[in-house]
């Protein structure tokens, strides 16, 4: 009987003691998810740090990238819809080309940045004409709400004595630009007839003319 108790009792030693090892294991295994969860909100704070950052970043070099593509100190692109344009003649007797001065009028409520060149087309009797650029330095205009700025297209007037051909009107796209707005030929001078060799209508920079006046 005495036998049997110590047996009891060796057995109930050894039940405990592997009790306990695998508690101690269970414990170890949960202090690694333990430790990853305590690794991972530190990382995810890092991450969500990270992100944040990403997004100030990304945040500052969309806005240096805005304000660098505009070159006005943060103003837009002037649009369009936003501008006013017309077209006067400005010949001066004696010239010996012709000068069509357009002007860009803003009318947006803010001020607006224009870079560079316009884009313009004559409608003549003999189809579409694409001014070419005069190759003129060309600066980046920030053109205050309300105001204007003007430049020059020169064309080679007709002195053949005979019809040459006649412009309709002007087809006009501001820099960076793609929707386009038609102006009414302001001269009564048409263009001599050429081979077709190349456009001998010239378009300055923005800025390049003043009111009324040659480029």
């Amino acid at each position: 009987m005495r036998v049997r108790k110590l047996t009891f009792a060796a057995l109930a030693v050894a039940a405990t003691l592997s009790l306990t090892a695998c508690n101690d294991e269970d414990l170890t295994g949960q202090g690694d998810p333990s430790a990853a969860s305590t690794v991972s909100p530190s990382g995810g704070s890092g991450s969500d740090g990270s992100d944040s950052s990403d997004g100030s970043n990304g945040s500052e070099k969309a806005g240096g990238q805005q304000d660098a593509g505009s070159g006005g100190g943060g103003a837009e692109k002037c649009r369009t819809d936003d501008l006013d344009i017309s077209a006067t003649d400005g010949t001066i007797d004696g010239d010996t080309e012709g000068t069509v001065v357009v002007e860009f009028r803003n009318l947006g409520g803010k001020d607006c940045v224009l870079a560079a060149y316009a884009g313009v087309d004559l409608k003549t009797s003999a189809g579409s004409l694409s001014a070419e650029r005069t190759g003129q330095e060309a600066d980046t205009v920030v053109l205050k709400d309300g105001e204007s700025t003007f430049f020059g297209v020169g064309y080679p007037m007709n002195d053949s004595g005979g019809s040459g051909v006649s412009v309709s009107a002007l087809l006009v796209t501001p820099p960076n630009e793609t929707k386009s707005f038609s102006v009414e030929w302001p001269s009564s001078n048409t263009l001599p007839v050429t081979d077709g060799s190349g456009s001998s209508v010239k378009v300055g920079p923005m800025g390049s003319a003043g009111q009324g006046g040659a480029s």
